[in-house]
């Protein structure tokens, strides 16, 4: 297969998460913001893509993360907006403009401190499965 559904996969978990009551108000990006931004983000970061084609069908898995950057003090706020990327994303029937999405899949999730510990981020790792 191919990276072909990667940019339909992007576009529609962004939709995905834009549209999520939970997260109204908090800015889903595929950048990081500037430095002297503060606040809460959502940010669609890297992926991985492997061919998970066979004899019946063309496919992918592909892998990626969704990191929540937040300056709120402690983990609480940052742990309530990554509960809600997992509430939206997990088992979402997500159409793509490109392929069919087959499932999607919480992998694992890792949280730590940044800088001088002002600032929090926990990295969501998703498994998408794509079949053309």
């Amino acid at each position: 297969m191919s990276y072909a559904a990667s940019a339909a996969l992007q576009t529609a978990v962004y939709q995905r998460l834009t549209g999520w009551a939970g997260l109204t108000g908090v800015q889903v990006a595929d950048a990081l913001p500037p430095a002297d931004v503060a606040g809460t983000f959502v940010i669609l970061g890297p992926e991985t893509v492997a061919d998970q084609s066979d004899k019946t069908a063309a496919g992918a898995d592909h892998v990626f993360t969704v990191s929540i950057i937040s300056d709120a003090n402690g983990f609480m706020t940052a742990k309530t907006v990554a509960a809600e990327v997992s509430d939206a994303l997990v088992g979402a029937d997500l159409v793509l403009s490109r392929g069919s999405l087959v499932g999607l899949y919480f992998l694992r999730a890792s949280a730590k401190r940044l800088n001088t510990g002002d600032s929090r981020r926990i990295d969501l790792t998703f498994r998408a499965r794509v079949a053309f």
